[in-house]
Formats: structure tokens, C-alpha cells, sequence
């Protein structure tokens, strides 16, 4: 993963608990590095250490680590640099929903060695998505219901994210039933 995502666990870790438990925390998952490069391209390895290492120093479950982080990155990204991007996603939860993959194929023009993961959106309703997600990478649909929420958030909606379908529970993708306050 992108240095662009460790740093903003450390910066979510030290904004929160303070950059006493972040040395902790790098500690624990036996990292080195002071701060991590954005465009750089660390192990996936090195980000699970840093959240197993977060849960268990913070005493959260790793899904409620990356829930938390999925919430932060949301903000987090418009403010280190990334607004415009998100502002040409959409204008409204669907919209931005809808243009996820769209956005991951902007982002790799930045991040060459991006392997974004992929979504599929179905309005079932005025007032109900199912998204659905598939990556590469195991564990991370805490992260995508977090995200949710922080785009809740981003758009001044009331959302309710449940997870209905479960690659670790031996489905073929991550299904999101989500519900949210009409405009």
C-alpha cells in the first residue's frame, strides 16, 4: 500500500491517543520509519502489522481499527491535497458511490503501482444502495463501511451501512446494504 495510507494511520493514531502511543504502536509492529513517504509504495504486510499492532495496544478489534480509519480517510484526503478529486466524484452519496472505480483510475495516474480495489453500485430505491466490493486485498470491508460513513458524513446524511455479503465468510465479494436520508 501507498505511504499515503500509513500516514494518515499515524496521523489519525496521533491526532486521537497522541504520538506517545503512535511510538508505541510502531514499536509493536517493529517499524522503523519516522514518517512515511505518500507516493512511495510500502508491503501490504507493513500496514496489517501497523492496525494488528493499533488493536491490540488501543484495545479495539481490528475491524473497528479500520472502521474508525475508514471514517478518517474520508476528510483526511480532502485535506491532504485530494479535494478537487473528490469534489468530481459527485455531488451526492449515489453519485460518489457510483464513481468510485472512476476515481481509483484518476488516483492511478499519481500512484502507478495502485491496485484499487472494485465497486459495483444498484440504487434499489430512493433511499437504499447495495454496493458491492471486490479487492485483492483480504480484511477491508471494516474499512468500506467506515468510508460509508464518512461520506455520510462529507454529504450531511444519516446512513446505515450493513454488511450482507462476506468474502471471509466464504461469499464471492463484500455486499453493503446501505441506507440513508433522502435530500
Amino acid at each position: 500500500m501507498y505511504g499515503l495510507i500509513n500516514r494518515a494511520i499515524q496521523d489519525m493514531v496521533c491526532e486521537h491517543h497522541g504520538s506517545d502511543v503512535w511510538d508505541i504502536i510502531k514499536t509493536k509492529a517493529n517499524i522503523e520509519e519516522s514518517r512515511f513517504l505518500v507516493l512511495k509504495s510500502y508491503p501490504d504486510d507493513l500496514t496489517h502489522r501497523l492496525v494488528f499492532a493499533a488493536s491490540e495496544v488501543l484495545g479495539l478489534s481490528s475491524g473497528e481499527i479500520m472502521r474508525a480509519f475508514g471514517q478518517y480517510w474520508v476528510e483526511y484526503t480532502g485535506k491532504a491535497g485530494y479535494q478537487d478529486l473528490l469534489e468530481m466524484a459527485g455531488d451526492t452519496l449515489p453519485d460518489f458511490l457510483s464513481n468510485l472505480d472512476e476515481l481509483h483510475s484518476r488516483l492511478g495516474v499519481q500512484f502507478p503501482e495502485l491496485k484499487p480495489p472494485e465497486f459495483d453500485c444498484e440504487q434499489t430505491d430512493d433511499t437504499t444502495i447495495e454496493l458491492h466490493y471486490q479487492s485483492s486485498r483480504q480484511g477491508l470491508a471494516p474499512m468500506v463501511v467506515g468510508l460509508v460513513e464518512g461520506l455520510g458524513n462529507r454529504f450531511d446524511q444519516s446512513v446505515e451501512v450493513t454488511q450482507v455479503e462476506d468474502r471471509q465468510q466464504g461469499d464471492d465479494r463484500d455486499t453493503f446494504h446501505i441506507k440513508y436520508d433522502a435530500e
